[in-house]
Formats: C-alpha cells, sequence, structure tokens
C-alpha cells in the first residue's frame, strides 16, 4: 500500500517580472536570458508572505480533491525557506487550514517534493495516514543577489500541492544526495551575537554554474531511467515527463540521454522560472486542470537540487 493523487493546486504572487524589466536594473537582456535558460518572466512576492502563497496553494489542492482540512493525517512542507525558522511552514499551514494533524517541513533544494512523496509512502504503507497534504513553497526571491545576473533571472516564487489518500499508483521512486557544500549553497543569516568571529558572508544564493550543469543533465538522465526500470517498465511507457524546471536547456540535454520523444517533456519554464521544490508540484496542477493527464497515464517526475540532491518517481495517473 502506498498511495495515489487525488487533488492538486498552486499559486503564485500577483507580481510578474519579465525579462525587459530586468534588463532595466542590471546589465542583461530579454535575448540574454531567453536564449541561456528559456525564462521569459517570473512571479516574485510583493506584499504576500511565503505562507500566504502556501495556503492558496493548499487550498486550491484541498478543493480539487473534495477534501476537508480536518480530514487530513500529516501536512508536509517542502522549501528552502519559511516566514520563521520556528515555526515551521507546515505549522504555520495547518494553523491558518484548521486542520489537526502532525506538520513539518522538509528541505531537499528543489528534490525536495520528490523526497516528500518517498516520505509520505512510508507513512502510507504503515498505515499511519489516510490523508495527507504536501505543499512545495518557495519564496527565493529573497535569496538571490540582484546584481547577479546569472542566477537572479533563473529563479522566482510560488506553490504547488498535491493531496494524498491510499493507493497503488506509486509504481517506483527514488531518492538520493552527493554532499557537495561548495558547488550550491546559501549562507545563514548572520545573527549579532557579539562573540561570533567567523566569516559571515551575505544570505545569498552562491553556485558554480558549469558543475552544476553538469551534475544536472547527468543525475536527471539517470535518475528517471532507474526509476522506470524498477517500476518493471520501458522509457516508451512513460506518457509524460514532469521534469524540475531548472533550466530549458538542462532540460533539452537530459532529453536527448533518453529514448522518450521531447514532446513528451512537460514544461513551464517560460512564465515561472525555477521554483525550486515547487516547480514540478505547480507543473503538474497547470497540466491536471488542463486536462492533459488521463487515467493510466504513466508519469516520470525527475529533479535535482542543491545539496547535492536528486531523485525521481513514476506514477500512474488515477
Amino acid at each position: 500500500m502506498n498511495f495515489k493523487i487525488i487533488g492538486t493546486g498552486s499559486a503564485h504572487p500577483a507580481r510578474s517580472v519579465t525579462n525587459d524589466e530586468l534588463s532595466q536594473i542590471m546589465d542583461t537582456s530579454d535575448e540574454w536570458i531567453t536564449s541561456h535558460t528559456g525564462v521569459k518572466s517570473r512571479y516574485v512576492c510583493t506584499t504576500e508572505t511565503i505562507s500566504d502563497v502556501a495556503e492558496a496553494a493548499g487550498r486550491a489542492a484541498l478543493e480539487n480533491a473534495g477534501v476537508d482540512a480536518s480530514e487530513l493525517d500529516g501536512i508536509i512542507c517542502t522549501t528552502i525557506r519559511g516566514d520563521y525558522f520556528t515555526p515551521s511552514l507546515a505549522c504555520v499551514l495547518q494553523e491558518r487550514l484548521g486542520a489537526h494533524c502532525p506538520a513539518f517541513d522538509m528541505n531537499a533544494a528543489c528534490t525536495g517534493f520528490i523526497y516528500s512523496l518517498d516520505t509520505a509512502a512510508g507513512f502510507f504503507a504503515r498505515g499511519r495516514v489516510r490523508k495527507m497534504l504536501i505543499v512545495s513553497c518557495e519564496n527565493m526571491s529573497k535569496l538571490l543577489d540582484w546584481k547577479d545576473r546569472t542566477t537572479c533571472v533563473l529563479f522566482g516564487d510560488g506553490a504547488g500541492a498535491v493531496v494524498l489518500e491510499a493507493g497503488e499508483n506509486l509504481l517506483s521512486i527514488r531518492i538520493s544526495a552527493q554532499g557537495s557544500r561548495e558547488t550550491m549553497y546559501i549562507p545563514n543569516v548572520n545573527g549579532n551575537s557579539p562573540f561570533n568571529q567567523a566569516p559571515c558572508p551575505p544570505t545569498a544564493l552562491f553556485w558554480h554554474g558549469h558543475d552544476v550543469y553538469r551534475f544536472a543533465v547527468t543525475q536527471m538522465a539517470a535518475e528517471l531511467k532507474a526509476a522506470i526500470q524498477d517500476a518493471g517498465l520501458t522509457q516508451q511507457d512513460v506518457t509524460w515527463v514532469l521534469p524540475h524546471q531548472a533550466n530549458l536547456r538542462i532540460i533539452d540535454a537530459s532529453q536527448k540521454r533518453l529514448d522518450i520523444p521531447r514532446d513528451r517533456f512537460l514544461v513551464n519554464i517560460q512564465r515561472y522560472g525555477n521554483i525550486s521544490s515547487a516547480a514540478i508540484p505547480i507543473l503538474m496542477d497547470e497540466e491536471n486542470r488542463k486536462g492533459t493527464f488521463h487515467s493510466g497515464d504513466i508519469l516520470g517526475l525527475v529533479a535535482f537540487g542543491g545539496g547535492l540532491t536528486s531523485g525521481a518517481c513514476i506514477l500512474r495517473w488515477d
């Protein structure tokens, strides 16, 4: 016994920032950003908190599933940062939704959604839950150096959510990590301890882009291949691939290492940018509401992220 997805939801801030707008505040252009990343615009928080966006996505998923928050037996939020160190974003969300269940956060960077599905599967396998809510919510705009055009143009803010209930629709799942502190990292806040003498770099994303690219292309193809094999399927059996929306070049390069046609790879990076762990569930919700998925479709989810983390899973859509 594992789970099946019975509802999806997503939300984003009101403000969308185009490439042309970014070109007015930094040395870049729509042509450069589009050709290097595939991103045309991204949503960024202005007056909204990340808790606001998470709540909207969670409520949308519950409504789509026809489930009341009081029915939930667990809430998992995946995020790099909530509005507080404590309480967790999941606990804030539990209070806002009016739920009465265990709630906790996970941080596996951009692979967080897949990590959370694996965690949820364990709760279902032990018979500990009947319904769970997963909300992946990221506020990347507050974690960027807005003078660094190689990073800030890529990311956006938003949330995606799914409601799970007991079922047998998870066919396989893999998660992994290759610990690497220097490849991609965001330093923590400094605080004001009078005793601290350690270096305090700014709280902003740093990375070695070429190393990230190589890891991403290699791992996304390898993880998806392995997950398909674990499910006892072939690549031709996969109806749709929902890849992490990090960079269009990465998605295209990964696809070329697989025997799955490019038109089965779903993308929305043009309008959202990279929303870390929220990217895949936002994409899933959009395609669900468009009617893209049909009963029996085989979905392949695959992601990579800071840590370095990676993972993939195979789901049967019901």
